[in-house]
C-alpha cells in the first residue's frame, strides 16, 4: 500500500505526459508568445560562480527546494527534540547531546532520501516529465549536478554524525551490524562508500582532465542504489522509486536500442581533426533541431558512449542523419585517425541511443537570431540553421534573420562552415534565408595557403546485418512508452501481491519480525527488473518487425563519389567564387584574422523588437553573452539556452 501511494501518482504523471506528447496539444504560438513574454524577466540569465548560468527561475526554485528540505530538516528536529530529556537519554544510556545527536543523523538521512526521489529524473533520456516542463534530459544535467552534490552532502552528514555517534556511546561495533528485520548498518556503508567515489571523480578538474576515469566509476551507481535498498528496506525507499523506476524503463530501452548495429553510409573527413559521420535512417525517424545522439564504436570502446549534437535535419534529409566529431578527446582522436587515415577502413561498427531532443522549438518568434559560438560549438546551429532552410523552401514561412558570428583558432577550422548545407545542398536554398556569418580566425593574421588539406569523403560498404535508425518503439514511441509503464507496474503489483500473500505471509503474518527485509528487498527489486524486461522487451519487439517491414523498402544509399565539392570553400581562399556551388554561402561570410569578436557592440547593434541570442561554446564566451542579455542595457535580447555535444 505505502509503494502504491508514494509510486502511482508519478508514474501515473508520466503516463499522462506521453499521451499529451503523442496527440501534440501544446498551446497555441500566440498564447505561447503571451506566456513568454510574461515570463521574459524571469527567463533572464544570471551567473553564479558556483552555479554557472541560470535563469531567475532555475534559482527560484532551486531557493523554494533548499527551503523545503531546510524546512524538513528542523521540523523533524523539532518533534524529535521535543521527546529528548535528561530521563530518556538517562534510560538509554546516553546523554542528552548523545541522544541528539543520533536523532539529527537520522533526519539527515531522512531528508536526503527526499533530494535522490528528484536525483533520476534529469538523466532519464526518453522521459515524458521533463518535456512537460520544457526541459530535455541534456539540458537538466546541471541540476542532476545539484542534486547529486546535496544528496552526498547529507548522506555523508548522515554517517558521519552516526560514527561520532558510535564512538561517543561506545558502539562501534554497530558498524558491522546487517540486523535481519531492520536497518543494515554495513549496507548503508557500502552505499556511502561508492557515493564518495562517483562524488570524487565528478570534481571538474578530475572530470575534464580524466574523463574515463569519471564515466566508469559512474556505474557505481547500481551498487549505490542496490546497497541503499538493502539499507532501508523497500518500504522506506519508496520516496524515491518511483523516479528509478522511470530511470530503469529508459534505461532498458536504451540497452535493447544499443545492441543493434546502424548503417554507417560515409564520413566526411575536415583537416581540422574533425568528422561528419552519415548515417542511414528510415524516413519515418524525425527529430528536432539541437537534439543529440550517443555513439559508440566497439573497435575503439565496448562500454563507452559519447553524445554528439546532430546536424542534419530529418525534413531536408528525410534517409539520412549526420553527427559532427570534434577530436578533443582520446576517443574521438581515436575515431579520427582510424578514419583519416591513408589505408582507411571500408566498414566501421557503431551502435546509438537515441536521438533525444526538445518535443519541439519555435525559432520563428524572433525577429533575428543571433548565434554565438566558439570552435565546435557551432554543431547545434547547424541542424538549427537547416530547419530554417526547410521552413523558408518548403514551409514557405517567413523566417527570421540569421546573424552566426562564430570564432576559430585556425583558418583549418573554417571547414566547419561547409558543413552549415547538407551534401545536397544548393545555393537557392540558403539564398531565401537572410543570413549573415562573421567568422573570427584567432590565431592567424592572414589566410594560410600552405600544407593545405581538402575535405575527403569515405564510404563504406553496406553490411546485411546493419539497420538504418528506426525510432526504437516506432512512429507512436510515446504511447508504447506510456503502456509500457503502466503495464509494468501493474505486473510488479501483482507478482508482488502472489509473492507476499503466499511466500512471505505464511512466514511472517504481518508481524515484520521474522522474514529478513534484506530478502523482502532483493525479491521486489528482481520482481520490478522483470516486469520492467516483459514489458519492454514485447513492444521492442514487436516494434522491430514493423519496424524490419518498413527497412526492406529502403534501398542502400550506395555513393562511389562525394555528391559534395571536395574542397572547402572558405580555408582554399584562392580559389573563384563562381566555381563553388556554395557561392551563396561564402557571399554571406565575412571572415576577420587576428581579432576576436566585439560581442557587446555586435548585440547592442540589433534594433528589432525581439532578438533570440544563442551561445555555445567555451565557459568564458557563454558568460560573456549571458552578462549582456542579463545587462538590462537593450530589453529586445532575449538569452535562449541550448545545450550541445561533440
Amino acid at each position: 500500500g505505502t509503494i502504491l501511494v508514494y509510486t502511482f501518482p508519478i508514474l501515473f504523471m508520466a503516463v499522462l505526459g506521453c499521451v499529451y506528447h503523442h496527440f501534440g496539444k501544446i498551446s497555441s504560438d500566440k498564447n505561447m508568445e503571451s506566456k513568454k513574454h510574461r515570463l521574459a524577466i524571469w527567463k533572464r540569465p544570471l551567473i553564479i560562480k558556483s552555479l554557472g548560468i541560470v535563469s531567475r527561475i532555475e534559482l527560484a526554485f532551486l531557493v523554494m527546494f533548499i527551503s523545503l528540505l531546510v524546512w524538513s530538516f528542523l521540523t523533524y528536529l523539532h518533534v524529535s527534540f521535543a521527546t529528548i530529556t535528561p530521563q530518556s537519554a538517562a534510560k538509554a544510556g546516553e546523554k542528552v547531546w548523545e541522544s541528539k545527536l543520533e536523532s539529527a543523523a537520522l533526519r539527515l538521512g531522512l531528508v536526503g532520501n527526499i533530494c535522490l526521489a528528484f536525483l533520476f529524473f534529469p538523466v532519464t533520456r526518453g522521459s515524458s516529465v521533463l518535456p512537460l516542463f520544457g526541459l530535455t534530459s541534456e539540458g537538466s544535467v546541471k541540476y542532476h549536478i545539484w542534486l547529486g552534490n546535496i544528496v552526498m552532502t547529507l548522506f555523508t552528514a548522515h554517517g558521519v554524525c552516526y560514527i561520532i555517534y558510535w564512538a561517543a556511546t561506545h558502539q562501534l561495533s554497530e558498524m558491522l551490524k546487517w540486523d535481519k528485520t531492520g536497518v543494515s548498518n554495513v549496507a548503508g556503508e557500502v552505499a556511502l562508500l561508492c557515493g564518495l567515489v562517483m562524488w570524487v571523480t565528478t570534481i571538474p578538474r578530475i572530470r575534464r582532465k580524466m574523463f574515463e576515469l569519471f564515466f566508469y566509476t559512474h556505474y557505481l551507481y547500481i551498487l549505490f542504489m542496490l546497497f541503499f535498498l538493502l539499507h532501508v528496506g523497500i518500504s522506506y525507499s519508496c520516496v524515491m522509486l518511483p523516479g528509478f523506476y522511470l530511470f530503469l524503463v529508459d534505461r532498458f530501452l536504451r540497452f535493447l536500442q544499443s545492441r543493434r548495429r546502424v548503417r554507417l553510409v560515409s564520413a566526411r573527413i575536415l583537416p581540422c581533426e574533425t568528422l561528419e559521420l552519415n548515417f542511414s535512417k528510415t524516413p519515418g525517424s524525425s527529430f528536432t533541431p539541437t537534439s543529440i545522439m550517443f555513439v559508440n564504436v566497439p573497435s575503439i570502446s565496448k562500454l563507452q558512449w559519447h553524445p554528439f549534437t546532430i546536424t542534419s535535419n530529418s525534413n531536408l534529409e528525410p534517409q539520412k542523419l549526420s553527427v559532427i566529431i570534434k577530436g578533443e578527446g582520446s576517443w574521438s582522436k581515436k575515431l579520427y585517425q582510424i578514419l583519416s587515415s591513408p589505408s582507411s577502413i571500408d566498414r566501421l561498427d557503431v551502435s546509438i541511443e537515441g536521438p533525444y531532443g526538445p518535443v519541439s522549438t519555435n525559432f520563428l518568434r524572433h525577429d533575428t537570431l543571433v548565434m554565438v559560438s566558439g570552435g565546435s560549438g557551432i554543431t547545434p546551429f547547424i541542424s538549427i540553421i537547416r530547419e530554417l532552410i526547410f521552413m523558408s523552401e518548403t514551409l514557405k514561412c517567413k523566417t527570421p534573420k540569421i546573424l552566426l558570428i562564430c570564432a576559430f583558432k585556425d583558418s583549418s577550422d573554417l571547414t566547419m562552415l561547409d558543413l552549415l548545407l547538407p551534401i545536397s545542398g544548393t545555393p537557392s536554398e540558403l539564398s531565401k534565408l537572410e543570413l549573415q556569418i562573421e567568422a573570427y580566425v584567432t590565431r592567424e593574421k592572414q589566410p594560410t595557403t600552405q600544407n593545405q588539406k581538402h575535405i575527403r569523403t569515405v564510404w563504406f560498404k553496406p553490411n546485411p546485418s546493419d539497420a538504418p535508425i528506426t525510432p526504437i518503439l516506432g512512429q507512436n514511441s510515446w504511447l508504447w512508452l506510456s503502456a509500457i509503464i503502466s503495464s509494468s507496474f501493474i505486473i510488479f503489483l501483482l507478482f508482488m501481491g502472489i509473492l507476499t500473500r503466499y511466500y512471505i505471509y505464511p512466514i511472517d503474518h504481518n508481524t515484520n519480525q521474522i522474514y529478513s527485509y534484506s530478502s523482502r528487498t532483493v525479491l521486489n527489486v528482481l520482481l520490478i527488473c522483470i516486469s520492467i524486461a516483459i514489458t519492454a522487451t514485447a513492444a521492442f519487439l514487436w516494434n522491430k518487425k514493423q519496424n524490419a517491414m518498413e527497412t526492406t523498402q529502403i534501398q542502400n544509399i550506395e555513393g562511389t563519389t562525394p555528391v559534395a565539392s571536395p574542397n572547402s570553400c572558405f580555408y582554399n581562399a584562392d580559389r573563384e567564387l563562381e566555381s563553388f556551388p556554395e557561392q551563396s554561402l561564402v557571399q554571406s561570410t565575412n571572415v576577420h584574422y587576428g581579432e576576436r569578436p566585439d560581442l557587446k557592440r555586435s548585440l547592442f547593434e540589433l534594433k528589432e523588437s525581439s532578438v533570440g541570442v544563442l551561445v555555445c561554446g567555451p565557459k568564458k564566451m557563454r558568460h560573456e553573452v549571458a552578462g549582456i542579455c542579463s545587462s538590462g542595457l537593450s530589453d529586445n535580447l532575449h538569452f535562449e539556452s541550448i545545450s550541445f555535444s561533440w
